[in-house]
């Protein structure tokens, strides 16, 4: 691979941690600065939700100004800036405003990667390169659980915050010097993610693409920590624990939906299968009882691996792209997906704060929790049904 592709996955595991840090935080910020589980859960929405709104100008900027500035730049700004604001936090005010600036520094580094792919590679291979650095991107995502819990025990959540925001700058400015543009498309054609949004092939995918990804997010980006010291009693070190299982179940789904579509010669029905499996699972964490501590890591493990078909979903909305539009294409899907996250990550904390007003008990507030995001995914699998399957 590519010097300047390695550097743009390594700016992936960055995305991946802060993304999914907070699980590992819950306790120690409610109890340095009083932040709760509804503001935790707001602040996560505040990173996707940014993340996502950034979408439009990304792919804008990669059409027009080309990967290079585009994800350096915003990685300095948001990514640097942002960490720097989260180590100064002194409420949960701040570790909102933190996360809002941590997503837009986020936001282009993953569509910097896609965008070369798409226009350096065929179509054919795009759902595995972009499954591979998904996956390998992923890392960052287990350096937030157990990693993270042992950084902050031995140095404290500030000075890990300032670390990161070192290695968020130190990141961006390698981007910087080594990524490569690919060469302009050559073409008399003009248009705008308009054109996108009126193809109707893509209206039929935007809604599974919103919600697929949503409760492994949810889960192991924050809503994993309480659900096993609030049901369970778990310790720090088994959260840390289950939330590093939950992180390989996420890289091992990642890797194993990245060829399937070549494999199976379908996008479709890899897809619809895959997230039926991971819509089972977490209708059963909505249903059964919570009395058993390993059926509730298993579940949560399969929540993760069945609902990481994010790269064969853009590859998907890939094939319908016209050549001049890829780095919009690419975006306007990332939208749909980070910022489905963004407001059902939102919602949740709401919805379990109001579930949990209802004193019917803590099982019941996370039941209610894990229905709501099976219900979700369901509504994105029937529209799914009708999409048409493309795989050229």
């Amino acid at each position: 691979m590519r010097a300047d592709l390695i550097l743009l996955t390594f700016a992936y595991v960055l995305s991946q941690f802060y993304r999914a840090f907070l699980a590992v935080l819950t306790e120690v910020l409610g109890r340095d600065i009083g932040a709760s589980a509804e503001a935790l859960a707001t602040a996560s929405g505040f990173w996707f939700l940014s993340f996502a709104l950034m979408q439009i100008p990304v792919g804008w900027a990669l059409d027009k100004v080309g990967p290079r500035l585009t994800a350096s730049v915003l990685l300095l700004i948001g990514g640097g800036g942002g960490a720097v604001l989260f180590a100064l936090a002194q409420s949960p005010a701040h570790v909102s405003a933190a996360m809002l600036l941590i997503g837009v520094g986020c936001s282009p580094v993953l569509m910097a990667s896609y965008f070369i792919f798409a226009q350096v590679y065929s179509a054919r291979v795009f759902a595995t390169l972009a499954a591979v650095i998904l996956g390998v991107g992923s890392v960052g995502n287990l350096a937030s659980a157990l990693p993270l819990t042992l950084a902050v025990e031995a140095l404290g959540w500030r000075p890990v915050m300032w670390i990161m925001a070192a290695v968020s700058a130190a990141t961006a400015f390698g981007l910087f010097v080594m990524v490569r543009d690919p060469d302009k498309v050559a073409s008399e054609a003009r248009g705008s993610v308009l054109d996108l949004l009126k193809m109707p092939a893509l209206w039929l995918i935007f809604p599974l693409m919103a919600v697929q990804y949503a409760p492994a997010a949810g889960l192991r980006g924050l809503w994993i920590g309480p659900y096993f010291a609030d049901v369970f009693a778990a310790s720090p070190a088994l959260v840390g624990n289950v939330t590093l299982i939950m992180g390989v179940a996420m890289i091992a789904g990642t890797f194993a939906y990245g060829p399937m579509d070549r494999i199976m010669g379908t996008r479709k029905w890899v897809i619809f299968f895959g997230n039926l499996v991971g819509l089972a699972a977490v209708t059963a964490l909505a249903v059964l009882p919570h009395d058993v501590v390993w059926r509730a890591v298993v579940l949560c493990a399969a929540v993760g691996f069945f609902g990481a078909s994010f790269p064969v979903l853009m590859a998907h909305g890939r094939s319908f792209y016209p050549p001049h539009l890829v780095g919009r294409g690419v975006t306007l899907m990332n939208l749909f997906g980070i910022g489905g996250v963004g407001l059902m990550q939102v919602a949740s904390g709401k919805l379990y704060t109001a579930a949990e007003g209802a004193g019917r008990g803590v099982d019941y507030s996370y039941q209610v929790l894990f229905g709501f995001f099976a219900i979700a995914v369901l509504i994105g699998l029937v529209i799914y049904l009708f999409a048409e399957d493309r795989t050229a």
